[in-house]
């Protein structure tokens, strides 16, 4: 394919595709553009199975006036500027009769998946579909900031006029237990395939001063700023799936930001991932479901810390909003890696799916750091603050007081083979080198690393960050230090591995 997306000829073997033109097409002949290309694969370790595929999506925006997730002050929603979203991909491999593995694939336009929903939605889930297993439920926060408050006692709220985070909890349980069955119930032979595109969204906000430390969102104009603290990531994974008569049904893309550039409003927003499916759906079809795969983005954001003016300029010449703009960004990789990826689209692929608790050393909270917490909590009521930072110091007290000598964290993680790729979570918002580590040293072909996903550990940063303090990075942000993220890694690698070394599907770890 060129840059016009046009269709060269066929290599040897080929199943030729006539040319194709993406600027000249209209939005009904790309959607049915897809042919199957069937592709004699290497052998694998694990053995090719029929995949199985089902999809679905449902508003999840509440009818109510709600307080908004993601900032230390309290927001209460004035209107609604776009739905959120909750998408499922349901996925099973067959041989024959046998079932191999299984997943149901759930994003959902949150801040994160606080511990209030995930054990009633699984609850409700092995009831609902007896074929299939719970713990194989992989839940993706966007990482919106305007979505709704998910757990009683975050916020002060008033009693009467706000939509209360439980009765938000129930209505949300209900919603996304009829997605995740919908797409369960939908499956039918089918087929996927992936692809990496590249586009520029997310940007390390971290600045780095003279004194050696370090502050998010800090000023890069100041004399002492010496640079930005850490690097991007700037590929975009891409997980394609199709159905039996070779129509694209689903995206997953996996990009290293999260969804947080209009992060301070007061209304319901789905952020840039709203943006992202408005265009894809332009271009293809509205029932295309999108799953929004925040990518290892702890130090990472939307916003930019220099060059500024530049940037709003060039927004302006085109005529965008910044979240049009990523969602043109990430639209065109999706629509040009499906194109290219569509060649390679397969039936019978590798699957394997391993759910396990893994427990990690926490962070230890020392006295200098308690003693910290102590003079802010002071400084804080002196001044008469009435947001949530008192009581993110006041956190910190209580795991001082209960850690005991070698505290621990236990995590949800999931490790997926699809193929060539391999998919691995984490419920932290993982500093950008960790990623890094993980695909790296990943035996797939491609690797897509989702944090935010099967619960909330707080931020997880770097060694370095850890050095230069500041939110994000001090002992108040989470509950795992670097420590507990290089066993996040190695495990991550060697649960992947796994899936390439045995012809098996991984065992958990006593």
């Amino acid at each position: 394919m060129d840059f016009m997306g046009r269709m060269h000829e066929p290599s040897a073997g080929a199943t030729p595709i006539a040319s194709f033109d993406l600027r000249a097409a209209k939005p009904s002949r790309i959607a049915t553009l897809i042919l199957f290309v069937l592709c004699a694969a290497p052998p694998l370790g694990c053995g090719a199975a029929e995949l199985r595929v089902g999809t679905a999506s449902i508003d999840i925006t509440p009818d109510q006036p709600v307080a908004l997730d993601g900032q230390f002050e309290t927001r209460i929603s004035r209107g609604v500027d776009n739905p959120i979203t909750a998408t499922a991909v349901a996925l099973e491999a067959r041989e024959g009769d046998r079932v191999v593995d299984q997943a149901i694939l759930l994003s959902a336009d949150l801040v994160v998946f606080r511990s209030p929903v995930p054990p009633p939605l699984r609850e409700r889930l092995r009831a609902e579909l007896p074929d299939f297993d719970p713990r194989k439920l992989v839940l993706t926060a966007t990482h919106t900031h305007t979505g709704p408050v998910t757990e009683e006692g975050k916020y002060q709220l008033p009693s009467e006029g706000v939509m209360q985070p439980s009765e938000y909890v129930r209505f949300l349980v209900d919603r996304l237990v009829e997605v995740a069955a919908r797409a369960w119930h939908r499956r039918e032979p089918g087929g996927v395939s992936w692809g990496l595109g590249q586009a520029v969204i997310g940007h390390n906000r971290r600045a780095v001063y003279g004194d050696g430390t370090a502050r998010m969102y800090g000023s890069t104009s100041q004399p002492d700023f010496r640079g930005i603290e850490g690097g991007a990531d700037h590929g975009v994974e891409l997980l394609f799936f199709w159905d039996r008569q070779a129509e694209l049904r689903a995206v997953g893309v996996n990009v290293a930001c999260p969804s947080q550039e209009v992060e301070s409003r007061s209304t319901v927003n789905a952020d840039f991932w709203h943006d992202v499916r408005e265009q894809v759906h332009a271009a293809t079809t509205t029932n295309l479901a999108v799953l929004g795969w925040p990518g290892a983005a702890g130090d990472l954001s939307p916003h930019w810390l220099y060059r500024k003016p530049a940037e709003e300029r060039m927004l302006k010449l085109r005529g965008l909003t910044r979240t049009q703009d990523i969602g043109r960004r990430l639209a065109r990789e999706v629509l040009d890696v499906c194109a290219l990826s569509r060649r390679e689209l397969r039936t019978e692929v590798p699957f394997a799916h391993h759910v396990e608790e893994l427990v990690l050393p926490a962070r230890k909270v020392t006295e200098a750091e308690v003693e910290e917490a102590r003079k802010e909590i002071e400084a804080l009521k002196q001044k008469g603050d009435t947001s949530r930072r008192t009581a993110w110091h006041e956190a910190l007290l209580e795991r001082y007081r209960t850690q005991g000598a070698a505290p621990t964290f236990t995590v949800e993680v999931h490790v997926l083979r699809i193929g060539d790729i391999a998919i691995a979570t984490s419920p932290f918002e993982l500093y950008q080198d960790y990623g890094t580590q993980i695909k790296s040293r990943s035996k797939a072909l491609q690797t897509f690393v989702l944090e935010l996903t099967g619960g909330w550990g707080g931020y997880l940063p770097s060694s370095r960050a850890v050095a230069g303090g500041g939110y994000g990075a001090v002992v108040q942000s989470g509950r795992v230090g670097p420590e507990g993220g290089q066993v996040l890694v190695d495990r991550t690698v060697e649960l992947i591995h796994g899936f390439w070394d045995t012809p098996t599907r991984m065992q958990p770890q006593p």
